[in-house]
C-alpha cells in the first residue's frame, strides 16, 4: 500500500493537535479486515455485557459484517481506522469517538515505532472521569508492535451503589524527538 492511497487529515484542521492522521479507504488493507473481524467476534460479547450492565437495550450482532450494515443504514459508511504520524513537537489532544448513532465501545491501538529509538515522548495517555470526581490519568506504556484494547468513550464501573458509566478519553503526549507512528483500528464506521 502506498501513502497516496490514504486520506490525509492534519490534526490541526480539526483542532485535535499537531501531526497527521492517514485514514484507510474501504476495504481496509490486508491483514486488517481479518484482524478486525476476528477481534470483533471476541469483543462483541464484552460490549453486550457492558450495555446490559448499564441498562442499555442495544445489543451488538455476533458478526462484524452485520454491525457494519447497521452503520451503513444509519449513514455511517466512512472508515475511522487510521495510521497516525507524529513528528517532533506533534501531539494528539484528549478525545473520544462518540459522534455517531452506532458506536462500538472498544477499539484497538497499536504502536508502529520503537520508543527511545525511533522517537522520545509520545506516550499514550488515557483519562477516566467518574461522576463528581477528578479525572484520573493513566499512561499505557507501549513498545514497537504492542497493541491494546481500549474503551472508545465509556465503560461500566462498579461503585458503592452499583454500576455506573465512566467517561474515557485518550491522547498522545508531545513527541520530543523523532517520529512516532501508530495504528487505530475502529470497529464502527463514521458519517
Amino acid at each position: 500500500m502506498d501513502a497516496s492511497e490514504l486520506r490525509r487529515e492534519p490534526l490541526a484542521s480539526s483542532d485535535l493537535g499537531r501531526g497527521d492522521l492517514f485514514y484507510f479507504e474501504d476495504p481496509l488493507p490486508i491483514p486488517l479486515p481479518a484482524w478486525r473481524s476476528g477481534l470483533y467476534r471476541h469483543l462483541a460479547p464484552i460490549a453486550n455485557r457492558w450495555n446490559e450492565t448499564l441498562g442499555m437495550p442495544y445489543r451488538y450482532p455476533a458478526e462484524l459484517d452485520e454491525f457494519l450494515q447497521r452503520c451503513r443504514e444509519a449513514g455511517q459508511a466512512r472508515t475511522l481506522s487510521h495510521l497516525s504520524r507524529l513528528g517532533m513537537a506533534d501531539y494528539l489532544a484528549l478525545h473520544q469517538r462518540r459522534g455517531s448513532a452506532h458506536i462500538f465501545p472498544l477499539q484497538i491501538v497499536a504502536l508502529l515505532a520503537e520508543p527511545g529509538s525511533d522517537f522520545e515522548g509520545g506516550e499514550f495517555v488515557m483519562t477516566e472521569q467518574r461522576p463528581r470526581m477528578q479525572s484520573r490519568p493513566m499512561v499505557l506504556p507501549l513498545r514497537l508492535g504492542d497493541a491494546a484494547i481500549i474503551s472508545t468513550a465509556h465503560r461500566p464501573f462498579k461503585g458503592g451503589k452499583g454500576y455506573y458509566r465512566v467517561n474515557l478519553k485518550h491522547a498522545i503526549s508531545r513527541v520530543r524527538r523523532g517520529v512516532r507512528a501508530g495504528l487505530e483500528l475502529s470497529f464502527h464506521d463514521g458519517p
